[in-house]
């Protein structure tokens, strides 16, 4: 039986020919990332272990993204213990107040994961990086530890399930509402432990962006990791990114699924995952009638410049509703600049929203729009759950950049046609 695409990253990178599902194997890693908030609990952790040196100074990344810039005297402490570390051992890859973003948009726009490459990071979406063509997933801060010191990291290998893609999009509908779509369909836990791979002909039809958002959220259905085939765009933006060589891995014509699911993307509608779980969806014509206190854009699951741009198209020249509090958060200092220069951020202002400096902020309940009892927040960030953006008794939505701008203008839940 042949192996699937992810079950040939892990085979190469632990040096067998191949690897079945449900194997234990050692595998070398290409890259260990940690946050402000995974990394000072690694750290602490590599203190007991007898080797101090990290394995390669040049692939461990720490990225100060949660509580950049420091909220309080606690995450600036945890960002201090990072600072100290990566000088101690000369990290190449920390990145700090006016040189970061939110971790899981700001490595692919460093070049520093490319397809082929096998990579864990102390955060659960890490699995971003699929988009790339590369295995990765999320490990706990002992991993993390172990990893910066030995540059290996074992793993059962996953089985996997494939979701073939079909058709082409309609408008407003992108990458958000496909994984919305996906995770209402097979649930929570219904790719536990199980590799996401993406494939056919409606691909082409996805932008990186998408994509980025799809494998983002491959953990909201269980999955260790989402992958996405290695195509003309997917090369276009490792070349644009890196200089790093990338190898393309391919699934084997007889590779093994636990599952097969069609999804034609052209049938598909804006969704939205109702509390206080990822997949309690409905399409937006199934919504009703729910009035918003907030609307959030941005995160590591929809902050990049194609989601900076639809929100634009849908705020400009409107107003955010009266008690309405609108929240545009680039993902990094480039697409932040990138922002800037195009107009959007003026656009943004002019609308009354705000717009904050690359944070993961509000998506993790930490700051920049923590709710109160009984509010409401349309959000493109990726988890629902009881009291994830604050008070317990609050409501978190997930949904698309162009439905939160649309919900940020009519004052409750809405799909941006109704503007038009």
């Amino acid at each position: 039986m042949g192996m699937t695409m992810s079950q040939k990253i892990l085979a190469a990178h632990a040096g067998l020919s191949e690897v079945k599902a449900g194997q234990l194997i050692e595998a070398d890693l290409d890259l260990v990332l940690g946050n402000d908030i995974t990394s000072p609990v690694a750290i602490n952790e590599m203190k007991k272990i007898d080797k101090q040196t990290v394995f390669d100074k040049d692939k461990i990344a720490l990225v100060m993204d949660h509580f950049i810039p420091n909220k309080d005297i606690k995450s600036a402490e945890n960002c201090k213990c990072c600072r100290e570390f990566a000088c101690r051992h000369e990290i190449t890859n920390y990145f700090d107040v006016g040189d970061m973003g939110i971790e899981h948009a700001l490595l692919p726009e460093k070049g520093l994961v490319v397809a082929g490459d096998a990579m864990i990071g102390a955060d659960s979406h890490t699995c971003t990086y699929g988009a790339l063509g590369a295995f990765s997933t999320g490990v706990g801060s002992t991993d993390m530890a172990a990893a910066m010191v030995t540059g290996k990291a074992w793993f059962k290998v996953p089985s996997a399930i494939k979701f073939e893609l079909v058709g082409k999009p309609g408008k407003w509908v992108s990458g958000k509402d496909v994984i919305l779509h996906i995770i209402g369909m097979i649930g929570v836990d219904g790719a536990l432990y199980k590799s996401m791979e993406f494939t056919g002909e409606g691909v082409k039809n996805l932008t990186m962006d998408d994509r980025f958002t799809i494998c983002n959220m491959a953990i909201e259905a269980g999955g260790k990791n989402g992958i996405f085939p290695v195509d003309e765009q997917t090369v276009a933006y490792l070349k644009e990114h890196s200089k790093r060589d990338f190898k393309v891995y391919e699934a084997d014509p007889d590779a093994e699924y636990d599952a097969t699911y069609v999804i034609d993307l052209s049938e598909l509608k804006p969704t939205v995952s109702f509390p206080h779980l990822p997949s309690n969806t409905r399409t937006i014509d199934n919504v009703g009638d729910v009035k918003i206190d907030q609307s959030v854009i941005g995160s590591c699951t929809n902050g990049r410049i194609d989601d900076m741009r639809v929100a634009a198209e849908i705020l400009k020249g409107r107003k955010v509703a009266k008690n309405v509090r609108c929240i545009v958060i680039p993902a990094t200092q480039a697409i932040y600049l990138q922002a800037m220069r195009e107009g959007l951020l003026e656009i943004f202002v002019e609308a009354g929203a705000i717009v904050s400096t690359p944070t993961c902020g509000p998506c993790l309940g930490g700051y920049m729009g923590i709710l109160a009892a009984g509010e409401r927040c349309i959000s493109t960030t990726n988890r629902n759950f009881v009291g994830r953006m604050g008070h317990v008794d609050s409501e978190v939505y997930l949904a698309s950049p162009a439905v939160a701008a649309a919900s940020a203008v009519t004052g409750k839940i809405s799909c941006p046609c109704e503007l038009d």
